[in-house]
């Protein structure tokens, strides 16, 4: 609690990753604004004055079981003042998921993939576009991912141009970067 009443006192917003439902009871005792994602588990306190969100981001997640590491990216984004977009459930299992949406994911400015299992998902959609992609590995999955490693094995050694990798599970990673990067587009 003093960590976050200090980074507050000094910056007017703290987020939290990692958070319990317990935690946030007890941030919401100090900071009765403070929004709790339950599925990003993740904690914002933001007593800044509203900013206009900027667009251009969005989020891509292979499977349904990626949906909260999906939700840390979202989640860190909004709070620094990026509108996302969101495309779930495309693997490549069916890529008709992916070629239906086509057109709305090429419409982003900067794209973050999160994927388990075989982590395909990142290179494929980089073949399809033109612009930064950062990929997530998931621990998620079933059989041989290693816990996340097999996905971020095949996410570094991907051959498509334009990919960035974060590490397993860093929602928070992925979605602060893709923000520096959009502001960083928009001066």
């Amino acid at each position: 609690m003093k960590i976050a009443d200090s980074i507050h006192e000094f910056s007017k917003i703290v987020l939290i990753t990692r958070a319990t439902e317990e935690y946030y009871s007890l941030i919401y005792s100090k900071f009765p604004k403070a929004v709790y994602n339950k599925e990003a588990e993740m904690i914002l306190i933001d007593s800044r004055k509203r900013q206009k969100l900027i667009d251009g981001l969005t989020v891509l997640s292979a499977g349904t079981s990626d949906i909260p590491i999906a939700e840390q990216v979202v989640f860190t984004a909004e709070a620094m003042g990026c509108k996302t977009n969101k495309i779930y459930d495309i693997g490549i299992a069916g890529l008709q998921r992916i070629t239906n949406k086509l057109e709305k994911i090429r419409d982003a400015k900067i794209l973050v993939v999160v994927a388990g299992m075989d982590g395909a998902l990142p290179t494929v959609i980089s073949g399809l576009v033109s612009v930064p992609v950062i990929a997530v590995p998931t621990s998620i999955g079933y059989g041989s991912t290693f816990e996340g490693v097999s996905a971020l094995l095949t996410m570094i050694n991907g051959c498509s141009p334009g990919v960035s990798v974060v590490g397993i599970d860093n929602g928070f990673g992925a979605g602060y970067t893709a923000a520096l990067t959009l502001h960083s587009l928009m001066k």
